[in-house]
């Protein structure tokens, strides 16, 4: 690592921790040419993903749509906020162990809802009726009678 103070490659790690928001580390090093300290940031390069959407059309992932679409779902339910992260961590997680270029927005809808399914049933449907664009009561009812039969 090269010193930002003398520009010299000399550097020692005197510290390393988890940063606060445990994605990375922060390394304390000191430079062994001017004594300087300073400190890095590493971090896990992710392959950019894209999402393909309905009409086909593509867009960068962003967390904060799943996130969204989550907190939207489990309005006024018991469902806390650090069950909400936990949930989108896992789904992030599991999007990103496929190792695709490319992910279909359907089999996020998916993902996001066996983790619904999981934590909080009226949420899920609230979801499922959006994600699945229900028509009429009918479809809806559908749904209801999927979660009870099982």
């Amino acid at each position: 690592m090269k010193c930002p103070f003398c520009g010299k490659e000399n550097t020692k790690v005197i510290d390393s921790r988890p940063a606060e928001d445990n994605s990375s580390i922060r390394r304390r090093r000191q430079c062994d040419v001017c004594g300087k300290r300073f400190t890095t940031y590493e971090k896990v390069e992710t392959i950019p993903l894209i999402v393909i959407k309905k009409d086909d059309n593509r867009e960068p992932y962003d967390r904060d749509k799943i996130q969204g679409g989550i907190i939207r779902s489990c309005h006024k339910r018991p469902v806390s906020a650090n069950q909400i992260t936990q949930m989108v961590e896992e789904i992030e997680t599991q999007i990103f162990n496929m190792e695709e270029k490319e992910i279909s927005s359907s089999t996020i809808g998916e993902i996001v809802m066996d983790k619904l399914k999981d934590v909080d049933q009226v949420a899920y449907v609230r979801f499922a009726s959006v994600y699945r664009e229900f028509k009429d009561v009918n479809t809806f009812m559908d749904e209801i009678k999927k979660i009870l039969d099982k």
